[in-house]
């Protein structure tokens, strides 16, 4: 039996809604350069491994050759377009208040560049809930590379086994595995990953971290 004494979590289908001020950012530079547009479910496929991979999969590899040109417009559209689609998940913050006044620490580690990674927490949720919040920074190897989850870790003073990675995808799967932490993976995210048990409500989560403490 394990016991969870800290959690790290997922923004992007983890704790926030993301998808449309991501589709929007995503779509308003690919009109600028006159290349197709992509539907919210399929850009939801896109979705998980940071912003360059995800124009090079809405490109495709017959246009490969403009992923700089749409990067850089994604990341001139999206400090806008993120403001008037993001939106946490209904009854996270309540219960994040909750493991919050259990004094379990708790982190976000995303693919989402650092910058935007800051602006959304600090926007959306309160300023007491999150200890480190990490997004992507060139200097660190994205997940499913354990380092940063790793450093976390070492700062809590806990064994990565006493840690539960909380997701939505495969990458976040991989994550969780690499740096030994217990995965806790929602199933109604992006890039949910097959045969492994998923969470289907917050109450799920909130039993697996509760019920761990008994």
């Amino acid at each position: 039996m394990f016991v969870i004494r800290g959690l790290i979590f997922d923004l992007d289908g983890t704790l926030v809604d993301s998808l449309p001020g991501i589709a929007a950012a995503l779509n308003h530079s690919l009109e600028e350069l006159g290349l197709p547009t992509h539907p919210e479910e399929a850009v939801k496929g896109y979705i998980g491994d940071g912003v360059e991979t995800l124009v090079k999969r809405a490109l495709g590899t017959d246009l490969s050759a403009h992923c700089d040109e749409v990067v850089a417009g994604f990341q001139k559209h999206y400090p806008n377009d993120w403001k008037t689609g993001t939106r946490p998940y209904p009854g996270i913050t309540d219960l994040l208040d909750e493991f919050h006044t259990k004094a379990i620490p708790m982190a976000v580690l995303s693919n989402k560049p650092h910058l935007y990674t800051l602006e959304i927490v600090e926007a959306l949720f309160p300023s007491h809930i999150f200890g480190p919040v990490r997004g992507h920074q060139k200097e660190f190897p994205k997940k499913p590379d354990p380092t940063t989850a790793l450093q976390i870790v070492s700062g809590w003073d806990l064994n990565p086994a006493e840690v539960a990675y909380v997701g939505d995808s495969t990458v976040d799967l991989a994550t969780a595995k690499a740096a030994n932490l217990i995965p806790l993976i929602f199933s109604w995210g992006y890039g949910t990953p097959e045969d492994f048990p998923l969470l289907d409500s917050l109450e799920d989560l909130r039993h697996a971290v509760i019920d761990s403490q008994s």
